[in-house]
């Protein structure tokens, strides 16, 4: 049975780290501000001041340390991450969770955080949560859905999602874990530590910035792993910027996906608002949802 992580209260602290790519400190002060009118108490990691000049937020020593530290740390509540990028990968099979497994919290993030997202999810059996990160509280725009999703997740409120309907959905009704994150993150997991197990699970997928003969390569990936012979549902998210060779690759993103899981029956919704777009909802990877595809509508919920 999955674990789930005690839900936040006021005066709860909310830890911030970046275990991966490095972030100016400036860019964090709106999300620390919003997370104090929530409510919380902030602890900044060291990661987060850090005066590393190349791409990452410090040493794989340092970001792992940092990391450790809000882990083990009992006064810290939930754990979110200042950023993705890359990095994670470099570090999490050092990371030691025995003292988080006794006291497990949320740890939050997207991109590459689902690196650990789903380390966690497979070899702790502890829910994690899939959501914006400190560069999404820069968005000027008030009362912002997408935020107020995370909000709500940490306060423990159900979730009940909705989304548009799309011509590349498949109707049909699930009810199963939810698992997934980034595409890329994901194909490399296979084989690794941190890779997921996705029978009966509803796998939800979204990506940024890639070529689109590898979001190709990256589906048959799974495909051949096996990831996608006995899914219970899936779900599309945003594949935001995508990228063309010279000689046209021929089909956009959403049509190479349609076509890789086009012999499965299960169903699938596209244009799910997760990724790497302001439209980015909070999902507890782990947790039990249902899934529900029709001709009019879109419903996801816990």
């Amino acid at each position: 049975m999955i674990t789930i992580p005690p839900y936040l209260k006021p005066g709860d602290t909310i830890g911030i780290v970046c275990p991966a790519g490095y972030m100016d400190f400036e860019k964090m002060q709106n999300c620390i501000a919003a997370l104090g009118m929530w409510g919380y108490n902030v602890r900044l990691g060291n990661t987060t001041r850090s005066s590393s000049s190349n791409y990452f937020s410090g040493s794989d020593e340092e970001r792992l340390s940092d990391l450790q530290q809000m882990l083990d740390d009992n006064d810290v509540h939930a754990i979110l991450c200042g950023r993705g990028g890359y990095g994670l990968t470099r570090i999490v099979d050092k990371i030691n969770f025995k003292k988080f497994k006794a006291n497990p919290k949320w740890v939050i993030g997207f991109s590459d955080v689902t690196v650990l997202l789903n380390h966690i999810y497979t070899n702790c059996g502890i829910a994690a949560l899939h959501a914006p990160m400190a560069g999404a509280f820069n968005d000027p725009e008030p009362g912002n859905k997408y935020l107020l999703s995370l909000h709500k997740a940490l306060e423990g409120k159900k979730i009940q999602y909705a989304a548009d309907v799309h011509p590349f959905n498949r109707k049909g009704e699930v009810v199963g874990e939810l698992v997934g994150g980034n595409l890329a993150l994901l194909s490399h997991c296979v084989g690794t530590d941190s890779d997921i197990k996705t029978r009966g699970k509803i796998l939800f997928i979204e990506d940024v910035g890639e070529y689109l003969y590898n979001i190709d390569r990256m589906m048959h990936q799974l495909k051949r792993a096996g990831k996608l012979k006995k899914l219970g549902g899936l779900i599309v998210g945003h594949f935001s910027d995508n990228k063309d060779t010279d000689r046209p690759f021929g089909q956009e993103a959403e049509e190479i996906i349609r076509d890789v899981v086009s012999e499965y029956d299960f169903p699938v919704c596209f244009g799910f608002p997760v990724g790497h777009e302001k439209e980015n909802l909070a999902l507890k990877v782990g947790v039990g949802y249902k899934l529900k595809v029709t001709k009019n509508r879109v419903v996801l919920e816990e």
